[in-house]
């Protein structure tokens, strides 16, 4: 039975994630708009969401994550892939490893290449600065004054952080002071999205706030089941809440901001797709989108891993009475191991000459140890999180059945394109340069995986195909642009519908060489100005730094346009 409500929102905006959140801050700032926003999940208030250290729990936790599995992966071995999604306030931002990138400046050109007008990096990058709340203080490219707290966690005092980094300029790379300054390319400290010790999801910098607003209203525990609409015009949204299902209307728009799985999921569950898709999964067609659920990118990583010669890697700190130490340090003034998510320096390089700008990316962890936490060994170790960052290979989320608590199928197809396997190839032996550098000789022990008998492009493609895990960026899924297969224009709005957006990571046209957070948030900050029709922020002049030839280290000024 349906319950309809009397009580109608100017807005209405599906999950409460790293896009949600910054949309229901944003557009109930106006005390003259109403805003509902709803979230499948609970409560983002748990330590092990709100330590940082803790990452790896609400990641792996029903309660906290939807727990997708992809469906067999032909090129992995028909291996199934965890895919988790946030399912909290926060959304992905509450479960995720905090680290802050926004991604390369060309990344944002070519969205706008790829048919986003206004989207690119001179326009973005307004929005990533008025997100932001940098530790270190503000230039052309760094915001101080945003609700997104971001800094550089316990600013490398593992010396293992240091090494890592002037292994990478030894080897011949740049260094970057900030990668996510002018000049991305190159080793340096990497950034979190941490503020006095916490975690800072979009729940904590955007949404709380805002909750003390009477205008904006937030229901938990509530499965949004589909849009409603009156011909062309969405007009609302059916959930379910406690067994019940809640019809609730909207006089301005609704805005989908469930992420890349959710988001093609309900306009699926709504009729909105392509016709032999729907059809299979017994849904009656209401408006032909081919683009729906396809275009789906991720990316995919493996750990480098290695013995440690000294005593001063993170696998001393993880008996129980270790973990307790950390855990009361943290509760009782949020200092110490417990403040970080220990990916505290990086590095962004070119797989191959020719390219214009980086597409591997480094984390380098001080410990060696699985993402759930667990040691891979016992003894002291270290670890690289390297993987390629602009794929070419695609994939669907296709709706399954018309039941809304029915995961949709998930195929990413990784490693399909060659050139993503090419790119592999080179994570394995250009890491090995770094590694072997001088700066890493006194800490550097034996290689543990994937082991110096991984030699041949066989050898490492079979290990590729059985190590690879994602790096849980799943995106692309509805995405912007005006060709047959976009889904949304350049205002977020759904091609062909009235009072329906999207405004999420499933929007990007393509994935950047980076986390997604950071962009999602942008994202999310721009299309609360289109949403509210305010002239957005100006473009930036700012220019960027791009190395002529990653071998030579020429440095070359290019304008942002």
């Amino acid at each position: 039975m349906t319950q309809s409500t009397s009580e109608k929102y100017d807005y209405i905006i599906v999950g409460a994630g790293s896009a949600g959140c910054v949309l229901a801050n944003r557009l109930s700032a106006d005390s003259s708009n109403k805003v509902l926003l709803l979230e499948t999940g609970g409560s983002d208030k748990s330590i092990f969401i709100q330590m940082p250290t803790a990452l790896s729990i609400p990641m792996n936790t029903k309660k906290y994550a939807w727990q997708f599995e992809t469906e067999a992966e032909p090129f992995l071995d028909n291996r199934r892939m965890h895919c988790p999604r946030g399912k909290v306030l926060g959304g992905s931002s509450s479960i995720n490893g905090m680290v802050y990138v926004r991604g390369h400046a060309r990344d944002f050109d070519e969205w706008q290449q790829k048919g986003a007008k206004d989207w690119d990096y001179a326009h973005c990058l307004p929005y990533f600065k008025k997100a932001e709340s940098w530790a270190f203080g503000e230039d052309d490219y760094r915001g101080v004054d945003g609700p997104l707290g971001v800094n550089n966690g316990n600013n490398m005092k593992n010396p293992l952080y240091q090494a890592f980094v002037d292994a990478g300029v030894d080897a011949g790379y740049l260094a970057t002071k900030d990668y996510n300054g002018a000049q991305q390319e190159g080793f340096g400290p990497m950034h979190m999205t941490v503020k006095n010790g916490v975690r800072w999801s979009t729940a904590n910098a955007y949404l709380r706030p805002a909750m003390k607003r009477s205008n904006l209203t937030v229901i938990t525990h509530a499965l949004v089941h589909e849009v409603l609409f009156s011909g062309k015009k969405a007009i609302g949204v059916n959930f379910e809440r406690k067994g019940k299902h809640v019809e609730v209307h909207a006089n301005k728009e609704v805005v989908l901001s469930a992420g890349s799985i959710g988001s093609p999921h309900i306009l699926q569950l709504s009729g909105v797709g392509a016709a032999d898709t729907l059809a299979k999964a017994g849904i009656e067609q209401r408006h032909e989108l081919p683009g729906v659920g396809e275009n789906l990118q991720d990316h995919l990583e493996f750990y480098f891993q290695f013995k440690c010669l000294k005593p001063i890697s993170l696998n001393g700190k993880l008996d129980p009475l270790n973990k307790l130490f950390i855990g009361t340090r943290w509760i009782l003034n949020k200092s110490g191991l417990g403040v970080t998510n220990h990916f505290e320096s990086c590095g962004f390089i070119r797989s191959k000459a020719g390219l214009e700008w980086p597409d591997l990316q480094y984390h380098f962890l001080p410990a060696a140890m699985r993402y759930d936490g667990k040691e891979a060994f016992a003894g002291h170790g270290f670890q690289v999180h390297i993987g390629h960052n602009k794929p070419k290979s695609r994939g669907s989320v296709k709706i399954v059945s018309n039941d809304a608590h029915v995961a949709p199928a998930i195929q990413f197809n990784y490693l399909s394109h060659q050139d993503d396997i090419e790119a592999f190839r080179a994570c394995v032996r250009l890491t090995r340069e770094v590694i072997n550098q001088p700066a890493l000789d006194e800490y550097r022990g034996e290689e543990i995986q994937p082991g110096t008998s991984v030699q041949t492009d066989e050898e490492i493609d079979r290990f590729v195909r059985s190590a690879v895990e994602s790096a849980y960026h799943p995106s692309c899924t509805c995405k912007m642009g005006e060709d047959a297969m976009a889904v949304v224009d350049s205002q977020t709005r759904v091609h062909g519908l009235q009072g329906l957006r999207v405004v999420d990571s499933s929007i990007f046209p393509t994935i950047p060489n980076g986390n997604l957070n950071s962009p999602t948030i942008m994202l999310a900050e721009r299309a609360a100005d289109l949403i509210l029709g305010k002239t957005p922020l100006a473009p930036s002049s700012a220019s960027v730094t791009i190395s002529d030839d990653w071998q030579q280290q020429q440095r070359l000024k290019l304008p942002v346009r």
